[in-house]
């Protein structure tokens, strides 16, 4: 692997970073629906999102440095006998970033950190594909460091790393999309009731004391945080 500073990792990282969230809220924005936003709320999640794409990419830049001096545990094998440890691998860092970003996001709903950690995402009451990256800077931070410390305890290939920050990135849009582009009975399938959608989603941003999870509906389930009126709300109309 050729090595770089770690300057240039962040002004690519920062550039890659942002491109994607330009290209994939806006691609969103435009295909799905086209509803009337007041323009400050979509510049305001503009603004904090590009901020956010600096932050992590100085923790993307951190953790390429980190790996070149052979301090990470991320590699690039793949072997016939273990191919199997990819998928596992994937589906391990999702569970443990959902309970991470389960934990971090009630917290930052406590009053006293509402303020520095979370106001500005929830600007948007009705959110949109750009709110999906407009973290306030001090929770850009908090959630950077998870990408740092899990290079650091747990085997990761390349592949499955980047399997992680694109389902985080895709994830993100979709929950953001302030509708639900889903069939009205995805939520009432037995899996669907474990995911969390755009449905799921956007009552948080109507009443900030429920869902706080980022895939999976299991904590706000367990701590009695998922909003008793989500599946009735959800029923289709009858004939």
């Amino acid at each position: 692997m050729q090595h770089h500073s770690f300057w240039f990792y962040v002004f690519a990282f920062f550039a890659i970073i942002l491109a994607r969230y330009l290209a994939m809220a806006g691609f969103a924005h435009w295909l799905l629906y086209q509803r009337q936003e007041a323009r400050v709320s979509v510049f305001n999640d503009i603004q904090l999102s590009i901020i956010s794409a600096a932050i992590f990419s100085l923790a993307t830049a951190l953790v390429m440095t980190l790996q070149e001096q052979g301090l990470t545990r991320l590699h690039g094998q793949i072997h016939a006998a273990s191919w199997w440890t990819l998928p596992l691998s994937y589906l391990a860092v999702l569970v443990l970033q959902d309970a991470y970003f389960y934990a971090t996001h009630r917290l930052f709903h406590q009053p006293k950190l509402f303020p520095w950690f979370h106001r500005g995402h929830h600007r948007s009451r009705q959110p949109t594909p750009w709110t999906s990256f407009a973290f306030d800077p001090l929770e850009a931070v908090v959630q950077a460091l998870f990408l740092i410390g899990i290079v650091m305890l747990i085997p990761l290939h390349f592949a499955t790393l980047l399997a992680v920050l694109t389902t985080m990135t895709v994830w993100a849009v979709v929950n953001h999309l302030g509708l639900e582009v889903l069939p009205l009975r995805f939520p009432h399938h037995w899996l669907g009731r474990w995911l969390i959608g755009p449905a799921h989603h956007s009552l948080h941003h109507r009443r900030h004391g429920h869902h706080f999870g980022l895939y999976f509906t299991f904590w706000d389930r367990v701590f009695g945080t998922e909003d008793p009126t989500y599946a009735a709300s959800l029923q289709p109309p009858g004939p």
